[in-house]
C-alpha cells in the first residue's frame, strides 16, 4: 500500500504504518492535553501512548488472521495501520470456508485474550471494575489505572464491533464462511455484502445523527468495502471460466538480443504495446517494461542493449491455468506481468491489465447472453 513505510517484519510479514496513522496520534493528543490542569504537555503524552498501546492490540489482532492463515499456506503481504485500523493484505482467499471461519475468528480470539489478561491485571492492583462510578471518576486523569481500564474496555470494543455481521468486519467473514458452506461462495458472498451494505447505511445514521464522525467514517469504509469483495468474488468466478492459454496476445512484438532502445521505443509508439519479451531464439531471456524504457530514457543512458535493461528474473505461469490463478499468482508475488508457458514452450506474456480487460469482456458477452436467453423466456 502507499505512503507506508515499514516499522517492523514478523514471520515474513511486514509491519507498516500509512502516512496518515500520524492524524490518530494528534487525536489522542488532543483528546488528553486538558487532562493535567497546567500541564498539557504531559496529557498530551499520555494520549499518544495510549494510542499507541491500542494500536500495538490492533496489530496483535490483525497478527492473528494472519499467522492463521499462513498455516493454511496462504501468503501475507503485509499488514498496514491506518487510522480507522489495522489491515492485514492476504495475498488469496481461503479455498476452503472453514479455512475463512478460522482465520477470522482469530482476530477477536486475540483481543479476548488481551482483555482477560488486563482484566487480571487491574484486579491484581486493586481497580474496582464494577464501581462505575469511582471507574468513571479515575478515568479522568492519566494514571497507570486509567491506561489499564482504558485498555481492557477498548479490546472487548474490538471485540464486539468486530463480529458484528457487516462484511468485510470479521463477523461478515464468518457470516459469508458459514453460508458458504451450504450455499457456494458466490452467493454467501453476495448475501453477506447485501448485510454488510445494509449494516454500514444503518451505522452511518446513527454517526449521523450522534454527530460521530467517526462512526460516519467507519460505515462508509464498510459499505464501500463490502461493495469490492462483492465485484471481486464476481471477477473470481467469471475469471475462472477462461485458460490463460486462451487470453495471452498471442500476436505480441518480441525483442531479440541485438535489438536497442530505440527498437523499443519504436514498437511503444506504432503498436502501444507495453511489455516485451527479449528472445534468444525461441527461449525467453527477460522482459523489457514502459516503465523500464522510460527509466533509460531519463537516465539519458544512451542507445543502450535491451539486454542490459531488461529483467531478468520474471514469473512463469502455465497455459491451463485460469486467469483467476494467475492474477492471485501477480498480485501474491506484487507483479504487473508473468510469462505464459505450455510446458516447455514459451507462448507469449499475461499483465494484470490483459486480465481486468479479459474480465470487462466475459463480463460483457456474459450479459449479452443473460439477456437472449431472457428474451428467448418472454417470447
Amino acid at each position: 500500500m502507499g505512503w507506508s513505510f515499514r516499522i517492523a517484519r514478523v514471520r515474513d510479514i511486514d509491519i507498516k504504518v500509512h502516512a496518515t496513522f500520524f492524524l490518530i496520534l494528534i487525536f489522542g493528543a488532543l483528546q488528553w492535553a486538558g487532562s493535567v490542569p497546567g500541564n498539557p504537555i504531559e496529557g498530551a503524552l499520555f494520549g499518544v501512548v495510549l494510542m499507541i498501546l491500542l494500536f500495538t492490540c490492533v496489530t496483535l489482532h490483525e497478527l492473528g488472521h494472519s499467522l492463521v492463515a499462513q498455516m493454511f499456506n496462504i501468503p501475507v503481504r503485509e499488514i498496514v495501520l491506518l487510522p480507522l485500523g489495522g489491515v492485514a493484505l492476504i495475498a488469496k482467499s481461503p479455498e476452503r470456508p472453514i479455512h475463512e471461519l478460522l482465520i477470522a475468528v482469530a482476530g477477536p480470539v486475540v483481543n479476548v485474550v488481551i482483555a482477560a489478561i488486563l482484566f487480571v491485571i487491574t484486579g491484581g492492583i486493586g481497580i474496582d471494575l464494577m464501581n462505575v462510578n469511582a471507574l468513571l471518576d479515575a478515568l479522568r486523569e492519566p494514571s497507570l489505572a486509567t491506561m489499564l481500564v482504558w485498555l481492557l474496555f477498548a479490546n472487548i470494543s474490538l471485540v464486539v464491533f468486530n463480529l458484528i455481521p457487516a462484511f468485510p468486519l470479521d463477523g461478515g467473514r464468518i457470516l459469508r464462511a458459514i453460508l458458504a458452506m451450504a450455499l457456494g461462495n458466490a452467493r454467501a458472498t453476495r448475501i453477506a455484502a447485501v448485510i454488510g451494505q445494509i449494516s454500514a447505511v444503518i451505522l452511518g445514521i446513527i454517526g449521523i445523527a450522534n454527530g460521530q464522525l467517526l462512526l460516519t467514517l467507519i460505515a462508509l469504509f464498510i459499505f464501500f468495502s463490502a461493495g469490492q469483495e462483492r465485484g471481486l468474488s464476481e471477477a473470481k468466478t467469471v475469471l475462472n471460466t477462461l485458460r490463460v492459454g486462451d487470453a495471452y496476445n498471442k500476436h505480441a512484438l518480441n525483442l531479440q538480443i541485438g535489438d536497442r532502445v530505440s527498437t523499443v521505443v519504436e514498437y511503444i509508439l506504432t503498436s502501444y504495446q507495453p511489455d516485451f519479451a527479449v528472445m534468444q531464439g525461441s527461449n525467453i531471456i527477460g522482459i523489457v517494461t514502459r516503465g523500464d524504457v522510460l527509466r533509460t530514457l531519463a537516465g539519458d543512458a544512451g542507445d543502450r542493449y535491451v539486454t542490459e535493461i531488461m529483467q531478468r528474473e520474471f514469473l512463469r505461469v502455465e497455459a491451463h491455468q485460469s486467469l483467476d490463478e494467475v492474477r492471485e499468482i501477480l498480485m501474491t508475488h506484487g507483479a504487473q506481468l508473468a510469462a505464459v508457458f505450455d510446458g516447455p514452450r514459451y507462448l507469449g506474456l499475461i499483465s494484470l491489465d490483459d486480465i481486468s480487460e479479459a474480465f470487462t469482456v466475459l463480463t460483457f458477452m456474459r450479459r449479452q447472453q443473460e439477456l437472449r436467453q431472457q428474451n428467448r423466456t418472454a417470447l
